[in-house]
Parts: C-alpha cells; structure tokens; sequence
C-alpha cells in the first residue's frame, strides 16, 4: 500500500511529536507543522519532515500545495492553558479558532480524507453532574479555553455536514509522560516531577482535593492511531463523532503528589496557594465509547508516573 501523507500540527510538541512517530513507525510519510513555541525540534524523529510555522499563517495553504495535500491531518497545535485563556480570550481564540479555520479551509481545498481533533474532555463539560462523564453530557465550558474547543467541535460538525470533511474528535482527559514540559504552566505530573528531583516543595493550589483522570501519553498515541482508521457513524449530532480518551478514574491533586512521591523514593514539603479561577474542582471521562471500538488504558498510573520521572530525571541529568 502506498503511504499515506500525513500532516501533524504541533508535532514537536509533548503528545504531537509521540503521535507523528507512531505514525511514521508504521509507514507513513509524516510531516510536523509547529511554531516552536513551546514544540521543540529534538522531540522530531529522524524521517519526520518539519515545517516551523504557525498554524494561523497564510502560508499553510503553500505547505498543502506542495505537498499534494495530505490525507490525514492530525491537529494538536493549540493554546492550551486555562489561565492563559482567561487572562487573554482573543489570544486563545486566534491559535484556537483561527489556526483552525486555516486548516480545515486548506484541507477541504486538498481533498483530505480524515481531520483528527483534539479536544478538551477536561474543559468542555464544565463541571459536570455526573462523573465519569460520557460524551452526551451538557457542554458548559468554564474559561475561553473550553469555550474555544467546544466551538471548534460546532466548526468541524459543520465542515462535515457541508462540505462532507471527514473528522473524529478526540477529548482528551490530563495527559501526562515523557516530554511534557516541567517549565511551563500547564502539567501538573511534569511539574510536581521536576520540583521532586530537585527536591523542592510542591505547590498544591487549592486544598489539593480537586480530582483529575490522569491518561498516559502512549495510550493517548493508541486512541489516534485508532481514530485515523475508525469507521465512522454519520455525523448527526455533535456527539456522532466525539470520543473521551481517558481512564475514567479519578485520582486527586493530594493523591498525585503522594504517589509521585513514592516513585520518586523521597518525601518534600507540600505548600498550598489560593485556587485559581476558571479551574474546574473535578473531571473523570466515561470511556465506554471508545472501549466499545477496542481501545482501552493500558498503563496504570504507577506505571505511568514511573516512566515520566525517570525521563525528567535523565533530561535533567544532560542539563
């Protein structure tokens, strides 16, 4: 069979880079578009072609002409942060929202057979009556960051029903593991690691009872391996195409600093800080959907976390 031509957005990035390898590890000829923001270029493989640019540039058009178009584009470029959200909404919404128009007008334009989204599981629901929570649930976004998500979902869902773009959309719950940025604002399992190498307290906002459904970075690569080649239904609601990728438990901020620390074999000081706004108090995916197309979690949280401290603990060893 004659590899497909697949198109990555924030492909050097955490869980964008591990997703263009899974797909270059089965064949395909991958490209990764990425400003480098916050993506990196050691995070793409040998094989990989990347393209530095922002994913709202009038210059994306020139990357699908070149290109011949791309069978599938998988879009991980965003603006992910909720604080970030809050404190600039018309920022949040021109990566989020912008970016996406761009390339849904290109890959349209380019006969592009499959658009993989991802979404926001953890932000889209709000904060929700019922927990795990399936895809059917209200959407009730809390901050221009959820708000901005479940737009794009409305945008794709039209895309779909007028100019017949195939996409599944992909709501993520807290991903975590290797390459996740110990320094930014974002990723609570990376942060908390990086402090615990260098001994240092953890800074737990809120009363740290606050829950999340923590999803290694390698099952997440699974779901979008999976969702590429899924047969879909017709898309006659918002939720036809939309799956959870989670675990669909829950574990707390105060559980998730124990357990790291017993990973990690040392014991530091917990401090705690006012709560910030537009953050949600809980969120845990229902999975049975996607579990129902034969994927599932495979790696266990001590498992996960293990892997993700040895990998920030070798990175700062290079340093």
């Amino acid at each position: 069979m004659t590899p497909r031509k697949v198109l990555v957005t924030g492909g050097a990035g955490f869980i964008g880079s591990h997703v263009a390898e899974a797909y270059r590890a089965r064949g395909e000829h991958v490209w990764v578009l990425d400003d480098l923001s916050s993506g990196r270029r050691e995070n793409v493989s040998p094989g990989i072609e990347l393209v530095v640019l922002d994913v709202g540039s009038g210059d994306v058009g020139a990357l699908f002409r070149e290109a011949g178009g791309f069978d599938v584009v998988n879009h991980h470029a965003a603006q992910i942060d909720v604080r970030t959200s809050v404190a600039d909404p018309r920022l949040d919404a021109r990566v989020n929202l912008d970016g996406l128009l761009n390339l849904l007008e290109c890959a349209r334009g380019y006969g592009t057979q499959r658009f993989v989204f991802v979404s926001s599981g953890g932000v889209i629901y709000g904060e929700p009556a019922a927990r795990p929570t399936p895809e059917t649930a209200p959407k009730l976004p809390l901050s221009p960051y959820g708000v901005s998500k479940l737009a794009s979902e409305h945008y794709l869902h039209y895309y779909q029903r007028v100019h017949g773009l195939e996409y599944v959309a992909l709501r993520y719950a807290n991903v975590y593991g290797p390459r996740q940025d110990p320094n930014g604002e974002a990723g609570v399992v990376s942060i908390f690691s990086s402090r615990l190498m260098a001994g240092e307290p953890l800074t737990i906002f809120g009363d740290g009872e606050q829950t999340r459904d923590f999803v290694y970075v390698g099952d997440v690569v699974t779901a979008n391996l999976l969702a590429t080649d899924l047969a879909l239904p017709p898309a006659t609601d918002l939720e036809a195409r939309a799956f959870n990728v989670a675990t669909g438990r829950e574990t707390s901020v105060n559980g998730l600093a124990r357990a790291l620390m017993a990973v990690a074999g040392r014991e530091v000081a917990t401090l705690h800080a006012p709560e910030r706004p537009g953050e949600l108090r809980h969120s845990c995916l229902d999975v049975r959907r996607l579990r129902g197309r034969g994927w599932r979690a495979a790696t266990s949280l001590g498992d996960g976390l293990a892997r993700t401290y040895e990998f920030i603990c070798a990175q700062g060893a290079v340093r």
